[in-house]
């Protein structure tokens, strides 16, 4: 079996490509913290490799940016290929095969945990004959089953 389920920030704005065939292809990198930390010591981190491909490369490539906050599943898969002095590289990432947004838009730019709540709206006014709703007779706030 090969699956990740990785939750971490974007490194950096995602890259959107088409391929010749125009199939979109989007790579990017998340920093994950690691659980553990020694006293005394800095966080660290891992920054895995991520590839997604067609629609999912696109919304990604549209709704993310560096910092973000997402969550991936996919499988690690590796490749070979020639760097340009022609040594021969092996590269190690997540083909994402489904991808979740973890913080809202709001929370992103500057308003997460902590901050205050938006302002409430006032509560719509009472229905009135003029907009085709009327109270039926029954409505009231008993129920016919006990708690």
């Amino acid at each position: 079996m090969n699956k990740a389920i990785l939750m971490g920030r974007m490194t950096r704005d995602p890259e959107l490509k088409t391929l010749s065939s125009n199939v979109a292809l989007c790579n990017f990198a998340i920093a994950i913290d690691r659980r553990y930390q020694k006293p005394g010591e800095e966080k660290v981190a891992d920054f895995i490799n991520c590839v997604a491909w067609r629609q999912q490369a696109e919304t990604i490539a549209k709704y993310f940016r560096k910092g973000s906050k997402i969550l991936v599943v996919g499988s690690i898969q590796t490749r070979k290929y020639d760097d340009k002095e022609g040594r021969k590289m092996t590269a190690v990432e997540v083909v994402v095969d489904d991808f979740e947004f973890v913080e809202s838009k709001r929370s992103e730019e500057g308003g997460g945990f902590g901050a205050p709540p938006p302002p409430h709206e006032a509560p719509p006014a009472k229905p009135s004959a003029g907009d085709g709703f009327f109270p039926a007779p029954d409505d009231d706030t008993s129920l016919p089953f006990d708690l």
